[in-house]
């Protein structure tokens, strides 16, 4: 191979390289179970998604257990096709009224999917359940979840004692903080749309994100400088 050909080798490969080693950065980050919410505003509906990127090491998975914060009192999960949902409920001491003040006494603790037939470990899913957040702004939610499998389970219920650094625990519980409402130039109060992911995934959108596209724009500029390289040489030639 000419020296020519061989720097136009070089080109390519490195960007290729790069793009690899930002994507295998980005890989832990979609390990674990997590949760995106739709909306994060304090004392607003939101739309909570979790995702579940793979099974028990090789094990599939069986049945996946959301717990609620004690905060939360209804919970409208979606339709699954391929599992069955349970909404398991705690009495509620005392009752709450709700914003039709109805009397409400008992609240919905945990959310349970079960497979009709076992996830593979090499392939995910999601889950999404609609629910009012509570009004208590700065306020971090935890969902602990277990993933049940075949062989063994995924307990995804850790969480950081103060000062501990919450990326050194091995799983996670899903969980993200409650924003304040956004506030007009005039001062009023205007609802948030924001979307934000904490421990996801996921949570669950299979890891694709900024840290992604950048790697594949890395990788694409690798190959055209590769081919620009090459096409010198061919003039030159």
């Amino acid at each position: 191979m000419s020296q020519s050909r061989r720097r136009v080798a070089r080109v390519g490969a490195v960007g290729v390289f790069v793009a690899a080693s930002i994507a295998l950065a980005a890989a832990p980050a979609a390990a674990h179970v997590g949760v995106t919410p739709s909306v994060t505003t304090a004392n607003a509906y939101t739309v909570l998604t979790f995702g579940v990127p793979h099974g028990c090491d090789a094990s599939a998975t069986t049945k996946v257990s959301i717990k609620m914060p004690d905060q939360i009192v209804s919970v409208t999960p979606t339709v699954n096709p391929n599992w069955t949902v349970e909404k398991v409920t705690t009495a509620l001491t005392p009752p709450v009224t709700d914003s039709h003040g109805n009397e409400i006494t008992q609240r919905v603790s945990e959310v349970v999917y079960t497979a009709k037939t076992p996830l593979p470990s090499d392939l995910r899913d999601s889950f999404e359940l609609s629910l009012k957040l509570p009004d208590a702004a700065g306020e971090t939610l935890v969902f602990p979840t277990v993933q049940t499998c075949e062989q063994g389970e995924a307990a995804w219920v850790e969480v950081a004692a103060e000062g501990q650094d919450a990326d050194a625990l091995d799983y996670p519980a899903p969980k993200f903080t409650l924003t304040a409402p956004a506030e007009n130039a005039d001062g009023a109060v205007q609802p948030a749309a924001q979307q934000v992911s904490q421990n996801s995934d996921e949570s669950g959108s299979g890891g694709t994100g900024v840290v992604g596209w950048i790697a594949l724009v890395l990788g694409a500029l690798g190959l055209v400088s590769g081919g620009l390289a090459l096409a010198r040489t061919r003039k030159a030639a």
